[in-house]
């Protein structure tokens, strides 16, 4: 296959590595010439993943000339940057092309997942069949490595999935097919509202009973917000949802884990983002789906203490003695 993947940054990076391993063409087009020079002679990305050699395969390009030529588009840009940014490629977008989007995020400014934003973008919102999503626990890092991964990826059509699917499987990537489209995309968007709030308990040094109860009540909370937007409930318990929630909420390779910590360690928000070299997507997805669930009627207290900690609201401690001073009621998703 000849495929394209759009962004060079950690995720971005690491699926070229996969699909170059497969055999495919792969272009990684990004905006760095520094970084595609970087890939294309020393086979490493000298700005995100230093150190680890990628598959010699990999073309890197700054041109979208390349896009003309490639069948399938995966779509590695930060969340709340496509809306504005993918316009600039729909000159290149092919009639047979499919969109695969592995960003994990929601639009804030149009509360909406990207599944609702991006086919409108490219022309798509009647071809269902030709946007996919892939999700789930994938360190970008570890998967550069070729450490054994699985995600998700979910189509519309359930035989276009099953394809997409086989395209991304090696011998270390397993790929299971869904056609819950926005139930992946939502597991992997929300759960970055947990993985921040483990990382606030683990910072304020609360133990491992805090941050088991954080991700289990988390889980009910995705749950619910998915349920009322039409998704699968059993998606959840999958690997874009449970498996995703367990990683970053648990692993220190997790940027929104890292930003919970340095939270709760007392640090400012401001200076930690600025301090970043990647985006850490859930602190604007917290505010997305503190908006869509109060919009909808949904009650997600974590979600709601996560926002007041971030706007400067709540302290880490306040935001502790919320969550544990309301109402008793019976436990349920």
């Amino acid at each position: 296959m000849h495929i394209a993947v759009l962004g060079g940054g950690n995720f971005g990076t690491c699926l070229a590595h996969v699909l170059a391993k497969s055999g495919h063409t792969t272009h990684l087009v990004l905006r760095d010439e520094k970084v595609a020079h970087s890939i294309n002679t020393l086979h490493e990305n000298c700005k995100y993943l230093s150190g680890i050699r990628l598959c010699d395969k990999i073309e890197a390009t700054t041109s979208f000339d390349v896009l003309t030529d490639c069948e399938y588009w995966v779509i590695a840009l930060p969340c709340q940057k496509q809306a504005e940014l993918l316009p600039q490629f729909v000159p290149y977008f092919g009639e047979m092309t499919t969109l695969i989007n592995v960003a994990k995020g929601i639009d804030l400014k149009q509360l909406l997942p990207l599944s609702m934003v991006v086919p409108k973008i490219f022309g798509l919102e009647d071809e269902s069949a030709r946007y996919a999503v892939l999700s789930g626990p994938s360190f970008a890092k570890e998967v550069a490595q070729d450490m054994p991964t699985a995600c998700t990826l979910a189509c519309a059509d359930e035989k276009r999935a099953e394809h997409l699917r086989d395209i991304f499987t090696t011998p270390y990537f397993r790929c299971y097919s869904s056609t819950d489209v926005l139930g992946v995309e939502l597991g992997g968007a929300i759960k970055n509202i947990y993985a921040i709030a483990a990382g606030v308990s683990d910072g304020l040094k609360f133990g491992d009973n805090a941050r088991a109860a954080l991700v289990t009540r988390g889980l009910a909370e995705m749950c619910r917000l998915g349920h009322a937007m039409g998704a699968n409930f059993q998606t959840f318990m999958g690997l874009s949802g449970l498996g995703d929630l367990m990683l970053t909420c648990s692993g220190d390779l997790s940027r929104n884990r890292q930003v919970g910590l340095r939270l709760g360690r007392g640090e400012k928000l401001d200076e930690i983002i600025a301090s970043m070299n990647s985006v850490a997507e859930g602190v604007a997805t917290t505010h997305a789906v503190c908006a869509l669930a109060k919009n909808l009627g949904v009650e997600m207290p974590i979600a709601y203490t996560m926002k007041k900690i971030l706007d400067g609201d709540f302290t880490p401690q306040d935001g502790l003695k919320y969550l544990v001073r309301r109402e008793q009621k019976p436990e349920r998703i």
